[in-house]
């Protein structure tokens, strides 16, 4: 099988090896979409260390080829989303069969399971309420998904705010009661004047910037939630910790290690969107072979026009 390995700064290696043999208690998943993930950017611009490679790739995808002498509840030919912790670039991943959640009948490279279960939990933790007026920092991939789930919570106001019209553009048409592109109106301003001068309930940063994470306090009404949702790596981030103190902000860190936790996020979203209720149509916007995994990790880079969400593709799998 053909598997990336990542050898270098910006620099996979396409390359053969043994399909794995699954253990009793896993099974075989011939693997036919696995995304390319924000939280992986940052080990592809910097490289492993000298002398060492990396497997990348966790949001995993495809048809049960092979099962486990111990596995029940699977079967050849089943679709499934998988929870892999790492060589999810490769056409073919062993996973224990208790780490997999039915795809349903809809295109497997929408059905990305370990993301979409990031948004549910994140949008749990930060607890959005009837009639919450909520703002959402991101309408990228991840803003998108948390949108569509705070959503269906029943908010009075969702506010999505972003800095590329294209982004903004898709959260209006998600539903978004209002959008605020940052380049061009003040977001606190805005999110004053729609909750007669309070601010947010809450607040979902959804970038890994700092700016977004500023931005959180000022948008943010007294006693107010916050929730980190992005994925922040790279330099250090700074919160003027005394006025978020004195503000008194219940702060939510929106990710999660417990495979219980993640496992539940997975089995719901996925349920979610087989009826509907959690649309990816419009999210995976960039399809490339693992021979141009190098050109996917760079559109995750540069965002160029239109880009929401890269995935590696293995058509023949579906």
């Amino acid at each position: 099988m053909r598997i990336a390995v990542l050898r270098g700064p910006e620099a996979f290696e396409v390359v053969e090896a043994p399909v794995p043999v699954p253990r009793p208690d896993e099974v075989l998943i011939r693997v036919a979409v696995s995304g390319v993930c924000a939280s992986e950017l940052e080990p592809w611009l910097t490289g492993p260390p000298a002398g060492e490679e990396r497997h990348l790739g966790h949001e995993v995808s495809g048809v049960v080829a092979e099962v486990g002498a111990d596995v029940t509840g699977l079967a050849v030919g089943d679709r499934v989303g998988a929870w892999v912790t790492e060589r999810g670039f490769a056409e073919y991943v062993a996973v224990r069969a208790a780490y997999c959640v039915p795809a349903g009948a809809g295109p497997l490279d929408l059905a990305l399971a370990e993301p979409v279960a990031c948004a549910v939990n994140a949008v749990e933790a930060a607890d959005v309420r009837l009639g919450d007026d909520v703002v959402v920092i991101g309408a990228g991939f991840m803003g998108n998904l948390v949108q569509q789930l705070a959503a269906l919570r029943g908010p009075r106001q969702l506010v999505v705010a972003d800095a590329r019209a294209d982004a903004l553009e898709r959260a209006a048409a998600l539903g978004a009661t209002r959008v605020v592109d940052v380049t061009r109106e003040h977001l606190p301003d805005v999110v004053r004047s729609l909750t007669d001068g309070r601010g947010a309930d809450l607040t979902l940063e959804c970038t890994g910037t700092q700016a977004a994470l500023t931005a959180c306090g000022e948008t943010t009404r007294m006693s107010g939630r916050i929730a980190v949702v992005g994925y922040h790596q790279g330099a250090e981030r700074t919160i003027p910790l005394a006025f978020w103190n004195w503000m008194a902000f219940d702060l939510v860190n929106a990710h999660f290690r417990d495979v219980g936790v993640i496992m539940r996020g997975m089995a719901v979203g996925m349920r979610l969107h087989a009826a509907g209720r959690l649309s990816l149509d419009r999210l995976v916007s960039h399809r490339f072979p693992l021979a141009e995994i190098d050109r996917a990790f760079a559109a995750l880079r540069d965002k160029p026009a239109g880009f929401v969400k890269a995935v590696i593709t293995f058509p023949e799998a579906g």
